[in-house]
């Protein structure tokens, strides 16, 4: 195979990667790779998030649901958490917003055995339901304690 047959092919892949990587920003949703397994990566997220002062709302095993009903899925496991301080002036200004708040993390395991943890972009949640820059604090201080969150779960110490 010539050279510039090989960089145009290598042209066409890194172009359809970083079309997957901005369909994965465009939704929102942020997936970071555990060091852990699903437990212990659920144990430390949930941990993290009431060290962080929020409140547990819901822990959702959906694996343990397909059990329940004789159906397998791999590890999946939601933890819905959050605090009024924060969500409440969100919705003061989109009131739809509540449909993606409180706020939510997946725990899930893939077909290779890997753990991965994602969440909803909270500037993605106020772009979809339009609200205004004023509470562009709230959801900058948001944005960053999920990030720092899902960084102590996910990172081997």
């Amino acid at each position: 195979m010539r050279l510039s047959a090989r960089i145009r092919i290598l042209a066409l892949l890194a172009a359809i990667c970083s079309w997957e990587t901005q369909a994965m920003a465009a939704d929102g949703l942020i997936t970071i790779k555990s060091a852990f397994g699903p437990e212990e990566t659920m144990k430390r997220l949930e941990a993290e998030v009431k060290a962080k002062g929020l409140t547990v709302f819901a822990h959702v095993d959906h694996a343990a649901g397909a059990a329940a009903v004789g159906l397998p899925l791999r590890p999946t496991d939601l933890l819905i958490f959050g605090n009024a301080k924060g969500g409440t002036p969100l919705m003061q200004q989109a009131q739809t917003i509540g449909i993606d708040l409180p706020l939510k993390a997946l725990v899930w395991q893939d077909e290779q055995g890997a753990t991965w943890l994602s969440y909803n972009d909270p500037n993605w949640l106020t772009h979809r339901h339009g609200v205004g820059d004023a509470v562009k604090p709230p959801v900058e201080a948001m944005s960053g304690a999920l990030k720092a969150i899902a960084a102590k779960a996910t990172s081997a110490p």
